[in-house]
């Protein structure tokens, strides 16, 4: 079976249920993405490896891994979601260690988690990515109707459809100024509340883009 390269689109939570996420893969080769059901403390996890600004005081359970991964020379090669049933996704995790190959299954977020450490290549299988890959619109619809197919597919694991791949959450910080938000986010973070910086992170970057 073919593997398939895919990319991080990013995460996008439920506007009307608590603690309900999904991670969003793209197809690098392609038009096809692949939503995944995470939970928040995984989703907080890749939220932080992905924004690199956000520099945890403590380390979070996936940088504790890779710490003590690089203490003993391990090196994460690669990550393959290799599976797919009943809506969950299951994964491997490809490791190093003195030319010596080791394959570790893990959960699929656990496994991105720390291939975002790593900066390791993550992959899905074709025939996966034909199951549960959705394809883009050249269209975007409405915001309402993305937020409800956001939360469509948040309330239940197996149903795979997500309609526009620029789906945003909302903007609860759309109304304080820069300096405001400089300073929540760094609350935020003394605080370990990543989630909250992830999110005044998120407006910050759109003022300045």
């Amino acid at each position: 079976m073919s593997l398939v390269k895919l990319s991080i689109k990013g995460i996008s939570y439920s506007q009307t249920q608590n603690g309900a996420y999904a991670l969003i893969l793209n197809e690098v080769d392609g038009e096809r993405k692949l939503p995944i059901v995470i939970g928040a403390f995984e989703a907080q996890s890749i939220a932080i490896a992905l924004e690199k600004e956000i520099k945890p005081p403590r380390p979070l359970t996936h940088d504790l891994f890779k710490n003590f991964a690089e203490r003993f020379d391990i090196v994460v090669k690669q990550v393959i979601i290799h599976k797919l049933v009943d809506g969950v996704f299951y994964s491997s995790i490809i490791c190093e260690r003195d030319k010596i190959e080791e394959i570790i299954d893990a959960r699929t977020s656990d496994a991105i988690a720390l291939a975002l450490r790593f900066n390791a290549p993550i992959f899905t299988y074709k025939n996966i990515l034909d199951k549960a890959g959705i394809f883009l619109k050249a269209n975007p619809i409405d915001s309402d109707n993305d937020n409800q197919e956001i939360d469509d597919i948040l309330s239940n694991p197996e149903t795979f459809g997500l309609e526009n791949s620029d789906d945003q959450p909302g903007r609860p910080y759309m109304k304080n100024s820069l300096d405001e938000l400089n300073e929540l986010l760094t609350q935020a973070v003394e605080n370990e509340d990543y989630e909250k910086a992830a999110k005044v992170r998120d407006e910050i970057s759109k003022r300045e883009s």
